[in-house]
């Protein structure tokens, strides 16, 4: 009996072990896997709580698909049940593994199909999985998109990045989002909303103000009293930036003015020349600094970021030596009588515009912006772009080397004694026919460098300098002739007024406004507000 008994024994162990291999038993999917299940379904619910299953199972591949989705590079194939990546150089990967897709890509493949709500869902999801990532950058982005967003299912993810969060400016972006989300929650408290928008409200800025002018009216009395309150003071504070971030635009604008009008201060007070053709000085620097970017794009191409340190000597060089150019074979012979000068420098100018149409074409050039002049950042409540800022900068730095070699400098001497009495300068050596080619030559060779600036911030046509030509005499006959403070404070002052005007008057209303003012200011003081003094200019 016990013989047969190990006999049964062994033959259903045989039985069990040849079953278990012929018909194996499928292992128990995890949950990330199940979650893509839901992407192949094609229905935007299915695919709704896919998204929201993916950022629960806590996979590290869990953020390459959910930004394959939202870049719609998410495939699914409806037949195998399988989700696949896209990625950027089109190679296929499986999603559940993250390794390349074994074998031919599926016949049925499709992208997974997004909606509104959808891309909604998917930016706050993102979000959250962002929010605990190791760069600080990427957490203030997260945080930022949580605030957009307003998704109450990554609260808890919010409150868990906030507990252990250690940057301050990520902290704050954390609490904002924190507090968007609690005060559109229904279940939260009264003093809870109430805090939510203190926090809000301290935020100031227009998704703030939309947030607060957009709670819905069933609030208890007391949460609506505060969101009144908060609305009230966000429109104060954004009041306050608007002017702030107009004057900086005027600093900005009245910097390009100052910059434009700098060279054509010193030859119109020097010289009593009304140069036309000082706008095409600044066109020719512009065009310097094209030329020399093109050389350095095609030859030296990491060199790129440097393109202005060159750019800036040659424009110097090259508007300066058209310059001088013009002065000893045309303007000398004209000293004295202003309409014939003016009439001669207009067709200079368009000689000029014409030589670098049938050069360079009549369509606009691309000058790229360094490295180190793009991009912007905010201070406060107002968005200031580099470009703008080094141009500031830069036009500070050429003003004051200006005054420095007009005071120290034996051609600024001279420069000055032939403004202030050109006879008596001559009756005592000074050849002032040499100072009116150098002074000439020095006024449009600083437009040659505001002509490198401006590619920076302006179109590069031969139509460049008429922009700036009208705005310069203006500045000039405001601030005073020859006068370079009275340039400064009659660019920043135009610069200025013209964009606190613009937001009321329009761009077009705002300029003939400026006109009228110089117009009717010019009758009381014609020679500006800062006019030069000495007996021959008085006389």
């Amino acid at each position: 009996m016990r013989a047969l008994y190990d006999r049964i024994t062994a033959l259903v162990f045989a039985l069990g072990l040849l079953i278990a291999v012929a018909v194996p038993v499928p292992s128990a999917a995890g949950p990330y896997e199940d979650a893509l299940a839901g992407f192949t379904t094609d229905d935007f619910a299915d695919t709704f709580d896919a998204i929201d299953a993916v950022v629960a199972s806590g996979n590290p591949l869990a953020t390459p698909v959910l930004e394959a989705l939202q870049d719609s590079r998410l495939q699914f194939s409806a037949a195998e049940k399988k989700v696949f990546i896209k990625t950027k150089d089109a190679a296929l990967l499986d999603a559940a593994t993250g390794q390349p897709a074994a074998g031919p890509p599926p016949a049925d493949l499709e992208n997974v199909r997004l909606n509104n709500r959808l891309r909604g869902a998917l930016n706050g999801a993102i979000g959250a999985l962002t929010l605990m990532a190791p760069d600080p950058a990427r957490r203030l982005s997260a945080a930022q998109s949580v605030f957009r967003t307003r998704d109450a299912t990554v609260l808890p993810a919010v409150e868990k990045a906030l507990e252990a969060e250690t940057n301050a400016r990520v902290k704050k972006a954390l609490n904002e989002a924190r507090a968007a989300i609690i005060v559109l929650a229904e279940d939260s408290s009264a003093d809870d909303k109430i805090a939510a928008i203190a926090v809000i409200r301290e935020r100031s800025d227009q998704e703030s103000l939309a947030l607060m002018a957009g709670l819905p009216a069933n609030l208890a009395p007391e949460v609506r009293a505060a969101a009144t309150d908060a609305v009230a003071k966000i429109q104060s504070n954004l009041a306050i930036w608007r002017t702030v971030q107009n004057f900086w635009y005027g600093l900005s604008l009245g910097s390009v003015l100052l910059l434009a009008a700098i060279g054509l201060a010193i030859t119109f007070g020097v010289m009593g020349v009304i140069n036309m053709a000082h706008g095409e000085m600044v066109m020719l620097g512009a065009y310097t600094t094209y030329v020399v970017q093109e050389f350095i794009r095609t030859r030296f191409p990491e060199l790129f970021d440097y393109s202005l340190a060159f750019a800036l000597p040659l424009a110097f060089m090259f508007a300066g030596a058209v310059g001088i150019l013009i002065e000893r074979t045309v303007i000398r012979y004209l000293y004295g009588r202003p309409l014939e000068t003016l009439l001669a420098t207009w067709g200079i100018s368009l000689v000029l515009m014409q030589a670098v149409r049938a050069v360079f074409g009549p369509t606009n050039k691309e000058v790229g912006n360094p490295s180190w002049m793009s991009g912007a950042f905010d201070l406060g409540g107002i968005l200031i772009t580099y470009n703008r800022m080094w141009i500031i900068i830069f036009t500070g730095i050429v003003f004051v080397a200006l005054l420095a070699m007009l005071r120290y400098t034996r051609l600024g001497l001279e420069m000055r004694a032939v403004t202030q009495n050109r006879q008596m300068a001559a009756a005592v050596g000074i050849r002032t026919a040499r100072i009116d080619a150098l002074t000439f030559g020095l006024g449009s060779g600083i437009a040659g460098i505001a002509g490198v600036a401006l590619s920076q911030i302006d179109n590069v046509s031969p139509n460049l300098g008429q922009g700036y030509i009208i705005d310069s005499f203006m500045v000039v006959v405001f601030g005073g002739v020859g006068n370079l403070w009275g340039t400064l404070v009659g660019a920043l002052t135009l610069g200025i007024a013209n964009k606190f005007l613009e937001p009321f008057a329009g761009a077009v209303l705002a300029k003939i406004a400026i006109l009228v003012f110089i117009i009717l200011f010019i009758q009381k003081r014609p020679r500006g507000m800062f006019a030069l003094k000495g007996r021959a200019i008085e006389a």
